[in-house]
């Protein structure tokens, strides 16, 4: 039997999109449905595909792929296997992903980098639920459960050209969506717990965070996501071992700065950095307060750089726009007039912006 708390040791968070997260899983694992994982690089697809896997308590194995990491002439072999002398260099028969994963779960990563012909031939298999082995005609049957992830729009490829259609719509049965770090800030105390833990040689040598440190690991951005974070805890483990690490430190010494190479310059940097004192930092003490608003205060921005190297606002403003329109067109039922009210703006200026940044 399973548990939550078998899902709570592959995906650490409480967040309210986690929660949802944990619960889309536990709905669908159990079905034979094909499951899309949706998401940026970095927000942990990957444990995804692995907790649907633990929670369907399939007797077999869970059998991941990352389709882009493996050249394009070798990927039909290493998913359904060869026959002996089926090319050059065929030697011996192999057995594929396919077959290894038959009553467990196959994991294929970065599905949109598969080749048109090969997607044919994945397409198929689905159908079946059977294989052939290149240079071989005998099918051979599976007990098979696939889950498919990417970071592209399948759609838009679907569109252009480069992906089925038909394949698209069998693999997207029970899609996914994985929320980014920034969607689930509230999770990063427990994340940075989980991580350190996990680096971690002896107990007594964690660095640890103060409260303000915490506070400016929820306000960066990570672009990387939590794979971007452990990077940076790791950084942390490296420079602070057994030190206190606040957010002077956070942002000079584990965002922007590289690590130091030697044992004395890290004692150089400790020392540095323990004089510098942050010159908004009653300015980030009185806005508190303001962090935890509904929105976010105007003021946030102005440790920007303390962050980044540079900004293009225009960019950013555009997609601030999309993310809030269609938040509003979602609220409002698909209503525009609806969704003008909440955005406080002339329906006419919301269509003609949906127009401009092409918002169905």
């Amino acid at each position: 039997m399973t548990s939550n708390t078998d899902i709570d040791k592959i995906i650490i968070g409480k967040s309210k999109n986690v929660l949802e997260l944990k619960f889309l899983i536990e709905k669908v694992a159990k079905s034979e449905s094909t499951v899309l994982v949706l998401g940026e690089t970095g927000t942990g697809k990957e444990l995804v595909a692995k907790a649907l896997h633990v929670v369907s308590q399939r007797k077999g194995s869970f059998v991941p792929v990352n389709c882009a990491a493996i050249p394009a002439e070798l990927l039909e072999s290493e998913l359904f296997g060869h026959e002996k002398g089926a090319f050059t260099g065929a030697d011996k028969p192999r057995v594929g992903r396919f077959e290894l994963s038959s009553r467990g779960t196959l994991f294929l990563d970065e599905i949109g980098d598969i080749s048109l012909a090969l997607q044919a031939k994945l397409l198929r298999a689905l159908e079946n639920k059977s294989i052939q082995k290149v240079g071989g005609g005998k099918e051979i049957p599976l007990d098979l459960r696939m889950v498919c992830a990417t970071h592209q729009n399948l759609e838009k490829k679907v569109a252009d050209g480069s992906f089925r259609a038909d394949l698209f719509y069998r693999i997207n049965v029970f899609p996914i969506n994985v929320p980014t770090l920034s969607e689930r800030s509230d999770d990063i105390p427990l994340l940075t717990e989980f991580i350190l833990n996990s680096l971690k040689k002896e107990k007594n040598n964690l660095p640890s965070f103060t409260d303000d440190a915490i506070d400016a690991l929820k306000r960066h951005l990570w672009p990387g996501n939590v794979r971007e974070l452990k990077n940076v805890l790791e950084r942390a483990y490296i420079l602070f071992e057994n030190k206190e690490v606040n957010r002077n430190h956070v942002v000079e010494n584990l965002i922007r700065l590289k690590a130091p190479t030697s044992k004395e310059e890290q004692e150089a940097l400790w020392d540095a950095t323990q004089e510098l004192i942050s010159s908004n930092e009653e300015d980030h003490t009185s806005s508190k307060n303001i962090t935890n608003a509904p929105l976010p205060h105007p003021k946030h921005y102005a440790d920007w750089f303390d962050f980044f190297e540079n900004i293009d606002l225009r960019v950013y403003l555009r997609d601030v726009e999309v993310v809030l329109i269609e938040s509003a067109l979602k609220k409002s039922g698909g209503i525009v007039s609806k969704a003008a009210e909440l955005l406080k703006i002339n329906r006419t200026t919301l269509i003609e912006k949906m127009k401009k940044l092409q918002i169905n």
